[in-house]
Parts: C-alpha cells; structure tokens; sequence
C-alpha cells in the first residue's frame, strides 16, 4: 500500500505529516497491497490530482479544489472515511463517513505527548502568504512568534502543540492545536483561503469558522494574492506557477533568505505593516475558540473504529 499527498516544492506540514502518520495508525500498511493507494490527510479529492487507474482507500480526505473524480465504481475506490460531512455530501456518500481530519491522530503518537508548554502565542498563516510577505517582521513587532509551515512537519507540530495560544490561517494549523487543547484563533488574509475545507473539518467538531481579517502585510504579498493593500487592489502578478486544480522572518521553525534592504526602506515595510501588525494583535487578544473535549474524544472513536476496519480487511 502506497500513501498519497500533495507533495510540494516549498513544503506544506499538513500536507507532509503523511510521510509518517500512516506507519502510526497502520502499522506494517506499506508491506501490502502494492496495487492500492492510501489516500489520507489533504484536500486532494481531485480529478487532476489522483491516478486514474488502481484501488484507492480513502481514510480522511478532503474536497476543496477543482472537480471530483468519478467514486461510484466501489471496485477501485473504498471510501471508509472522509474529512467531513460537506466532503461526504459532495461524493454522494453516507454522512457519517464525514468524521473527521486524520490529522488529529497526531496528538495521540507518544513523541507529542507531554511536551512543555513554551507560553507563545503563534501565527501560522497559510503557506502562500509566505510569499512576499514581512509577516516575521510583523509577528516580531506585537510579540507573537512566527511559525513558517512550510517547515519540517514534526517541528511545526511541536510548536502548536507547546504554545498557548495559534493564531490559524493554516487550517492544518488549527486542526493541530484543537488536537493538542491548544486554544485557536482563525485568521484570513485574503480570499484565497478555501472557507470550504475549513467549515468541512469545523463542522465535525461543532464549531463555527469565523476567521477574523487581517490585512497582507505587504505590496509584494498584495500582488502575489490579487489582494487589496492600504486601498489598492493589486492583480494578481505572481500567481504560484502551480495549478490551484492540483490541490489544487524571524521564524521559529524556518526562515527564507532575501535580499539585503536598506534601512529606510525596510522601516518605510514596516511603517506600511502597521494595519497588518494592528489587526495581528488584535487577534491575539481575541476570544479564542476549541471544541468540546466530549466532541472531539466521540470523533477521534469513531475514526479507530474506521482505523480497526482498515487492518482487519488490508493487513
């Protein structure tokens, strides 16, 4: 059995934590049939993402971007679980099978247990608003600790998981810190964040996506997203070369070298961030959000469940 992820060139920690996730909950599952791929954690229920041809065993993936691959032939495709009950109701499948994001497992792997606490509040934003983006400068300025996802997956995880507080534009990042009984914060910088798959996996653990906006923090950042910045609507020049269909600082866990800047010019950056940095604050002071302990311990049951399923049948 052969696990499938979005795999991309600048790195994605949600995305990666596929490269290990599966040898926890299925031990021994990568000795087996060769012909079948384990489609697991992502939004990657996508026509132009998935192979046409072989098995498929879905356990926890999500729509989000371009159009469904055909799923009625049962020969080829074994769904047992999906991310959650807008995904289900997509495919035409039971709504039960809508149970949750595999991702939450992660709390439960013993090297993510009992980690000590660090008392940071975190930003997380999505991995595109690290392109041209100052948002490490920002962070630096109101005292919040800038966590790169585009870093290794385990030291991302670790960091939500010691923090006190996530500020999420990563919805992987809010995923983690629900798992991990780390209060949460949701923040969008444009539209581009896919509400859809937020509200997919909020709804499973019966809270509500209502991201606060905080404004780019950048022009570069403003161009690359198609967004607004200090009242101008920029297009979108620098679109990521990547087919969205194919989904389609100071950091703590990595920073990007860019070029040497001048002292006037990076304060005149930082004097543009102010919005940014305001809004950033603002929600690090705001009411956070975390499920029900009951809700999420009901879920993550019926996800083994779905787990002692996959091994009686494929191992």
């Amino acid at each position: 059995m052969t696990p499938f992820y979005w795999e991309s060139d600048h790195g994605n920690f949600g995305d990666d934590l596929n490269l290990w996730l599966w040898d926890f909950l299925l031990p021994g599952f990568r000795d087996v049939h060769p012909d079948v791929l384990l489609v697991g954690v992502g939004t990657v229920l996508n026509r132009a993402l998935l192979p046409a041809e072989g098995k498929k065993l879905v356990i926890g993936s999500g729509f989000g971007y371009g159009a469904l691959p055909d799923t009625s032939d049962r020969s080829v495709w074994d769904i047992r679980a999906v991310r959650g009950p807008r995904t289900a109701e997509k495919l035409g499948i039971d709504p039960a099978l809508g149970i949750i994001d595999p991702a939450v497992m992660v709390a439960e792997m013993p090297e993510f247990r009992d980690l000590p606490k660090t008392g940071r509040t975190i930003f997380v934003p999505h991995w595109e608003s690290t392109i041209g983006s100052i948002w490490p400068t920002v962070c630096q300025t109101v005292g919040v600790t800038y966590v790169d996802p585009r870093g290794e997956a385990k030291a991302v995880i670790k960091a939500i998981a010691q923090s006190q507080l996530v500020i999420a534009e990563s919805m992987h990042a809010a995923i983690l810190a629900d798992a991990f009984r780390v209060p949460w914060v949701a923040v969008t910088t444009s539209e581009e964040i896919n509400g859809f798959k937020w509200a997919d996996w909020a709804e499973t653990v019966e809270v509500a996506y209502r991201p606060r906006h905080v404004p780019v923090s950048s022009r570069n950042e403003a161009m690359h997203k198609g967004a607004r910045f200090w009242g101008v609507r920029f297009e979108n020049k620098w679109r990521a070369e990547e087919d969205p269909n194919k989904r389609g600082g100071d950091s703590l866990v990595m920073t990007r070298a860019e070029p040497r800047q001048s002292a006037v010019r990076t304060m005149a950056k930082q004097v543009l961030a102010a919005p940014s940095a305001l809004a950033l604050w603002q929600a690090s002071k705001a009411a956070p959000q975390l499920s029900d302990d009951a809700v999420l311990a009901r879920r993550k049951e019926r996800f083994l469940e779905v787990i002692a399923g996959v091994r009686r049948d494929y191992l």
